[in-house]
């Protein structure tokens, strides 16, 4: 089912995303941490895509295992790093044969820019959905950044981009994590005014580690507030599981308060965090 006329039937959704183990003993971890969440009966889940061959066709394997073990509606990323026309045909032409109808379609982290530009057909995430929407009729989700891109400083213009993204084909957006909800408000404040009008899904990650945290919001250019982390620094890892998992959840409570009931949790295939969460927010009846 496209996860379009998924979000169309309700005016909330619950969302998981997954990356593909590079080992046996991280699949098993995998397939336990998907079974345990699969209870909370989301209404799909994304599976991560890297641009090295072997990941590809992992991002393919854990997508159909979504689908058919664990029967939650899966949606694979597809990024522009590394990828031509024809390997982006040819996986979608996997998808299709697997019914698989929803992608999330993605520039991604550019580490070597001389060589991202010699093997890429696709420059930003509008070419890569303007492509696939050309090819067939998927379901695409696009990226949405409330503190804006981090090679984009300014959020009006990150906004407008947005919107051409829309225009191009996405459906659907999926925010980039953010521990400050006011920066999420302020971006759905643009995005009403730029009248852009499909849904948007909020991305929550459960903080869980101070180091991995600040790892994540130096790559992706999210911020942690000051109180926070002057509240998490030099702390150990168990308070710093238990407060974390105490923001989350508390973020997750205002966002549903204030009407944004779509909640995508990044879950680093640990189900630990999520599901406390979780039971909080089924136990305070917020989902």
């Amino acid at each position: 089912m496209k996860i379009i006329d998924i979000l169309k039937l309700k005016d909330r959704s619950l969302s998981f995303e997954f990356f593909p183990p590079k080992n046996k003993e991280k699949e098993m971890l995998l397939f336990k941490t998907i079974e345990k969440l699969s209870k909370y009966s989301p209404d799909f889940a994304s599976i991560t895509y890297s641009p090295t061959g072997l990941s590809k066709e992992k991002s393919i394997m854990w997508s159909k295992a979504l689908k058919y073990k664990f029967n939650i509606e899966p949606m694979m990323h597809i990024t522009c790093i590394s990828s031509t026309k024809d390997e982006v045909s040819k996986i979608l032409q996997q998808l299709k044969n697997d019914s698989i109808e929803n992608v999330l379609a993605l520039r991604g982290d550019i580490l070597d820019n001389e060589t991202f530009l010699r093997n890429s057909a696709f420059s930003h995430a509008i070419d890569l959905i303007k492509y696939i929407k050309s090819l067939d009729d998927f379901c695409i989700g696009c990226a949405g950044y409330p503190e804006g891109h981090i090679e984009c400083k300014n959020l009006e213009k990150d906004v407008d981009y947005l919107s051409k993204k829309i225009d191009a084909g996405a459906q659907f957006i999926i925010t980039q994590l953010f521990f400050n909800n006011t920066h999420f408000y302020n971006f759905m404040n643009l995005i009403t005014k730029k009248g852009i009008k499909v849904p948007v899904i909020s991305g929550i990650m459960p903080i869980t580690s101070f180091n991995q945290i600040l790892k994540f919001t130096n790559i992706c250019g999210a911020t942690i507030p000051e109180k926070l982390i002057e509240k998490l620094q030099n702390k150990s890892d168990d308070y710093v599981f238990n407060v974390g998992t105490e923001y989350t959840y508390n973020q997750c409570i205002d966002l549903i308060e204030k009407g944004f009931k779509r909640l995508h949790f990044y879950t680093l295939n640990n189900s630990k965090a999520v599901e406390i969460i979780l039971q909080k927010l089924l136990s305070t009846k917020h989902i």
